[in-house]
């Protein structure tokens, strides 16, 4: 063997194992942010979840507002990635508790009963307005002292929730997207797809209820969210009897 043909052997030896430690390193990483992922959502490989569909109040159908089928796909798809089975139920027809699977609970309490359920159980210091006669306080929410109205198509609000009851590592989390308007429950969906590892990072495997804003979804749909407050501690404090607002906040 000449010295060239020994080089070129040589050489392509080292770009082999160069190439197979790249993909392990790869490969690693991708395991390690697949666990962290499963681990936020409570979403082991081959784990069941549940996702609970609501229903649009504008109909007396039993129809699903296409900006809520929009978030259950985006919810199917998180689902999908974490190598976990999803089971779709309709709000009306969960009968068990919560913490045995991770749920992801899509709609207002107006469109979703399943909602009023854990926003009674887990959420005492938050209350939306859910009269169906149009007013200034339609849809809008008293978080603590604080109220949230909406301006449709121009300043819409929505809570984005992590939930869990036990410290327990079988505990599974309940996910609340519970949204002024059906494009606001999508808008959660999507800031929850996009920020997840953040979110992972600042809370663990804890509870949190986030405030966001959609700004202009007239506009610009479902992409642009702000977020407005990490409202937790307010979203789970039992609100004072009686109740009295005393800031209010609505798009100039």
């Amino acid at each position: 063997m000449t010295d060239d043909v020994r080089n070129i052997v040589l050489g392509v030896v080292a770009a082999g194992i160069s190439a197979a430690l790249g993909w392990l390193a790869r490969t690693s990483l991708w395991k390690r942010r697949l666990r962290r992922k499963q681990a936020f959502f409570g979403l082991p490989e081959n784990s069941e979840s549940l996702l609970v569909v609501n229903r649009d109040p504008a109909t007396a159908e039993l129809a699903v507002h296409r900006f809520d089928v929009f978030a259950l796909l985006e919810l199917s798809a998180l689902i999908k990635d974490c190598g976990a089975h999803v089971r779709m139920v309709t709000q009306d027809a969960v009968h068990q508790g919560f913490g045995e699977r991770t749920e992801f609970c899509v709609g207002g309490p107006g469109s979703n009963r399943r909602m009023v359920a854990h926003m009674a159980a887990m959420l005492p210091g938050v209350r939306v307005n859910v009269d169906p006669e149009p007013g200034p306080d339609r849809g809008a929410f008293q978080i603590g002292t604080e109220r949230y109205r909406m301006d449709p198509g121009v300043t819409e609000y929505v809570l984005l929730a992590r939930l869990t009851t036990g410290e327990g590592r079988d505990t599974r989390p309940v996910f609340l997207f519970c949204g002024q308007r059906a494009i606001t429950n999508q808008a959660a969906t999507r800031y929850l797809a996009r920020h997840h590892e953040r979110l992972a990072r600042k809370h663990g495997s804890g509870s949190f209820v986030l405030l966001l804003k959609v700004v202009n979804s007239q506009a610009y749909g479902p992409d642009v969210v702000e977020l407005v407050a990490d409202v937790t501690r307010a979203a789970q404090t039992p609100l004072p009897s009686p109740a009295a607002p005393r800031t209010s906040h609505r798009a100039p």
